[in-house]
Parts: structure tokens; sequence; C-alpha cells
């Protein structure tokens, strides 16, 4: 099993076509299947992988025909639309017949239309290859603004392109709909190369925007003579020269659910269009009538397209999958409208687009009780952000130590011996299993933000899941294991490579210093000196905002100490260590940043 979340837009088609052609080197036959038909056709005709349905594939599996082997690789695409249960059966069959699945999906794009999110608990559990470089979009700013989609910043990516003239405030969804379709129109005759679609929330908005783009195509005598023909949705208006989108998977036709065609000629019996990729198809409607106008879709039937331009109506309700979706679409532009009476400012708007509904799973609850108020506020975004990112930033920066993680432990928790330390005994696999996977997030982390980029919610989420795991194995595990990564970065590939033992080892020396007193005071000694050298560093070399930065952080951390009064107890007998003389009526930490204080004038006298 391999997953690979990317953003859209990002080429996960085109990488999926060199993979397939270096898996058939080696001898391997590629499938390919979706939830969708109009998917699978994406990926066929991105990657080359020959695709259909996985309701489709479920069927002929179903009657012993198109069985997987060990020489298969099944590659599953837009995998995070997909329920758990229908992953369950792909997955189990894939598994019994000892072939190899690919999921490739973007989990903060639309959501499951069944119960779970397969792919996004699956990639948070065994990681996932990442693509975050956008391709799509030719301008540098819309590439942004996509990213920031991605990310769960809509706001700014709304900002971004009303900051150039693409968000479009009406009175009334009546109007905002009509300027729509007036846009839509006249880029249309402008640029009749181009390629664009028109995408909403709702079925019925759909309809009303198909019935609009219909008048302005009559109005330029674009359009033959209305035909009435009993479709399956109802009674329609056909005409020559109408777009249309097939609404059913016909293996018979060669079209799938989502497939776009223009009429060459209609009748009320039957119709003969030309597809999108050029095919000839006739069909009687009385053997097929899943067909309507294909002017406007919704944001489901978009999903894996891409357009020069595209033309959003924005309604109540969205969320910010489906803004993501349809703000993701285009080449060149988008242009999103809205009604006041949906929204009554932009500030609404950037607010209902922002919700995000991202499904959940049992087992993001399978937690024990004491931590079910904690796994239900991650889930629904009530996050604690503040330690994921204090740790990743050490990460980053390669820093050393930090010592406001201190606080009084439990009475029943007693330093251990040399001799019987755990980093003396062999680690149990599920110790290692957990440390791997906590390093393994952490590093999906640090990469994003050495990139410069915005940790996604799923990183964040499998990072905390992790820690979880950890604290269940031993209490402060995930804790001690974090210090031990910043104080040693090159530990964190190394555990997510399956290299654990020196991580173990270094977490092991964490616990020690947490619990004993000596130790902890050993470290802090330590820790402050470094700082002390590293400040008089920046103030020898002019670096006075640093050495303040530095010298405010020390204070914090002398100001802390009170929280920890074994700590406090065994630094005031190692005062002289600190270069302190000891006032009776002064406390350690009152002592040490009273240090800084007075390091600080002599600095800036010198200064002067």
């Amino acid at each position: 099993l391999a997953s690979v979340v990317g953003y859209a837009g990002s080429g996960k088609s085109a990488m999926l076509g060199v993979a397939r052609e270096a898996w058939e080197r080696e001898g391997y036959t590629v499938r390919g299947a979706a939830l969708s038909g109009i998917a699978a056709e994406n990926l066929e005709g991105g990657s080359g992988i020959q695709s259909r349905t996985i309701a489709s594939l479920e069927h002929a599996w179903g009657q012993g025909r198109e069985q997987l082997g060990p020489r298969d690789v099944l590659v599953v695409d837009e995998a995070g639309m997909i329920g758990s249960r229908q992953m369950e059966r792909v997955l189990s069959q894939a598994r019994d017949a000892g072939a190899k699945v690919v999921m490739v999906g973007d989990p903060e794009q639309l959501q499951a239309i069944e119960a779970g999110a397969a792919f996004r608990s699956v990639t948070e559990r065994h990681g996932a290859a990442e693509i975050t470089e956008i391709r799509r979009q030719r301008e540098d700013w819309q590439r942004d603004a996509t990213r920031a989609l991605a990310t769960g910043r809509t706001g700014e990516a709304i900002h971004a392109y009303d900051g150039k003239g693409m968000v479009h405030a009406a009175d009334t969804r009546e109007q905002a709909r009509s300027e729509l379709v007036h846009g839509w129109d006249r880029a249309r005759q402008a640029e009749p190369g181009k390629t664009r679609i028109i995408l909403t929330h709702t079925n019925a908005e759909v309809q009303s925007l198909n019935g609009e783009a219909r008048d302005r195509l009559r109005a330029s005598g674009d359009l033959g003579d209305d035909v009435t023909v009993k479709a399956e949705r109802g009674e329609r208006q056909f005409a020559t020269g109408d777009r249309i989108m097939f609404l059913r998977n016909e293996r018979s036709m060669g079209v799938k659910n989502g497939t776009l065609a223009t009429i060459e000629r209609v009748s009320p019996e039957g119709m003969a269009v030309q597809l999108d990729d050029g095919r000839s198809v006739a069909f009687d409607t009385t053997d097929y009538a899943h067909v309507d106008h294909g002017y406007a879709a919704t944001f489901h039937k978009s999903q894996g397209v891409t357009v020069d331009r595209a033309h959003i109506l924005a309604t109540p309700g969205m969320d910010r999958h489906s803004a993501y979706v349809g703000m993701s679409r285009h080449r060149d532009d988008v242009q999103l409208h809205y009604g006041r009476d949906d929204f009554a400012d932009q500030r609404q708007l950037v607010r209902a687009l922002s919700r995000d509904r991202s499904k959940d799973m049992a087992s993001d609850y399978a937690v024990p009780e004491r931590d079910q108020a904690r796994a239900f506020a991650d889930r629904r975004e009530i996050r604690f952000p503040e330690l994921a990112r204090q740790m990743v930033e050490k990460v980053r920066a390669k820093t050393r130590g930090m010592f406001d993680g201190f606080r009084p432990k439990p009475a029943a928790e007693r330093p251990m011996s040399p001799e019987r330390s755990a980093a003396d005994r062999p680690l149990p696999p599920s110790q290692a299993k957990a440390i791997e996977r906590y390093a393994r997030a952490g590093a999906d982390i640090g990469r994003m933000l050495e990139k410069g980029l915005p940790v996604l919610a799923h990183q964040e989420q499998a990072w905390a899941k992790a820690g979880d795991a950890l604290d269940q194995i031993r209490a402060y595990a995930a804790r001690d294991l974090a210090s031990a990564l910043a104080r040693d970065p090159k530990l964190i590939e190394q555990a997510a490579r399956g290299n654990t033992s020196g991580a173990a080892k270094a977490m092991e020396t964490e616990r020690q210093v947490r619990i004993d007193p000596e130790k902890r005071a050993g470290r802090f000694v330590e820790q402050w000196q470094t700082m002390k050298e590293e400040r008089a560093g920046m103030e020898r070399a002019g670096n006075h905002e640093g050495a303040e930065k530095l010298a405010k952080r020390m204070e914090g951390i002398a100001g802390g100490l009170h929280r920890d009064p074994q700590l406090e107890s065994v630094l005031q007998r190692r005062a002289p260590e600190l270069a302190l003389s000891m006032e009776r009526s002064r406390s350690i930490g009152q002592e040490l940043a009273q240090s800084v204080a007075i390091e600080r004038d002599r600095d800036r006298g010198m200064s002067r």
C-alpha cells in the first residue's frame, strides 16, 4: 500500500503516467479505479492507465472476472471521496490477491459521500508522499491562492482574487446569477477556443444556470430549434448546438457520469452528439435518457476537471472543501459571484466558505477515556497547536533544549538506576513502531516548513495522534521524544526510516532528566550558560535586536522556575555555577532574572 497526497492541480495524473511506465517496464499490470466515471476517465486520459469505476470493478470481482494478482498495481484516484466500507472491500481484495494498491487524492477536497474518511485515516497512520507544487494555474499569485485553499486559508485566497477584480457581489442571488451568465457569455464569444465551466452547489441551482445560459445562446443565434425530450430528470428542451452532460455510465456508448458533449442532431426519440474527446455517439432516448444541459455543474461533478476559465455562484451550502475544488479548476482565471441576500458582505462569504466539514472515523475517538475530550477537540479543530508549533520550530531551527516545559512530576514515577534503564533493554515492537510514526509525522511537518508552506491539518493531526499513541505506551513519552528530537534533529530522519534505537536512547535520557531534579538542574545550568554566551556574541556582533529577544526569553525561563520547586531547590545550591551570589530575600528565579537585567544595562552602556 502506498499513498500520494497532492494539492489540486499539482500534476498527480502526470506523475502517475511516469509511474505507470516504470511499473510496466518491470512487468507489472497497472489498472486504475475511481469512485465516479468521469474521475476514472480523467485518470485514464491523464496517465494512460486503463481505468474504470470502483463499482464496476467490484461487480466484475463478484462474478469471478478481472481478478487481481501479485503482479498487479491498482491505482485508486480521488481516494478522499471513497467511503470506509468501499475502501475496505477494495483493500481486502488486493490484500488477498497480493497486489499493490496506490491511493492518490487530497483529504482537503470533497469529502466522501458515504460514511468515514478512509483515505485521511490511512495517510495519517501510514504516511504519504506529498506533491505541493501547483502546476495548473499559470499565474504565480493564483498558484499561491490554490495553496492557501489547500491548507484551509480560504479567506486569504478569496481576498487575493478580490484584489484582482474576480469576486463580484450583487444585491440578490438572482442578480448574481444573471451577472455570472452575462460574464460567461461575453467570455465565450470573445474566446471561443477556450474551455469554461459554471459551478455551483446544488442541482436546482445548476438547472437555473443552465436555463439562463441557453437563453444567452439563443439570443446570439447559436442554438437550433428546441425539441422536447423526455429525459430521466423530466422533460427538457434540447436543440442543435446545445451542450449536454451524460449522467450515467454506459460502457456500450463509451460515456461516463459527467461526460460532456455538443448536440449535432436531436429529435424527441434520440440524438447524435460529438463528445469532447472528438468521438461521435448516437442513441435513442428510450434506451438512454440520462442526459441534461451541460453548461453548469455541481462541485462534485467537477473534481478532477481542468478548464481555462471557471465561473462560480456561491451559495450558503458551500464549505471550504467545495470552495477549494471550485476555485482550483481553472488555468487562467475564476470569477466568483454571490448575492447579498445569501451573504451580507464578503466577511460572511469568507466565513461560510471556510467551514470545515471533514468527516470523522470511529478510530479518531479510540483513545483512553481521559483523552476523549482532547480527541474530540482535535477532530473539530478546537486544537492545541502551540506544542506542535513549538516542536516543529525546534526541528526547523535545530535549536537545542527548552526548559519552560518542566513541571513537577508525579511522585509515583521514580528515577531508574542506570542498570535498569530502558535504554539498556530491547525496544518493544509497539514502542519502536510508535517512535517511527511520531518521527515520520515530525519529518513531514519539518519538510513543509522548510519549503515555507503551512502545515496541513491532516499532518498536524497525524503528529498529535502519534504522540497520543506514545503516551498510551508510557506516560509523558511524547514529551520526552519531542525533547530528544529537538536536541538532536538528525534522529528524526533516522527514526522515520525505521532506525529507532538512537531516538529511544535519547528519549530515555530525556525521561531521566525530566524525573530527576539533579539531572534537570545540570541540563538547566548547561543551557543557561550556552544562552549567556550566545547573547554576549550577539551583542559583540552588533545584533542588539537578537540579543534583546534572547534576554527576554531567558527572563521568561527564570520567571517560570517557581513552578518546579524541586529544580528551584537544586539550582539554589548550584548558584555559584550560574555566577550568582544569592540574597536571602530572593529566589533563584529572581536572581537569574536580575542578572539578565544587569547584563542588559551593562551592554547598553557599552553600546553608547
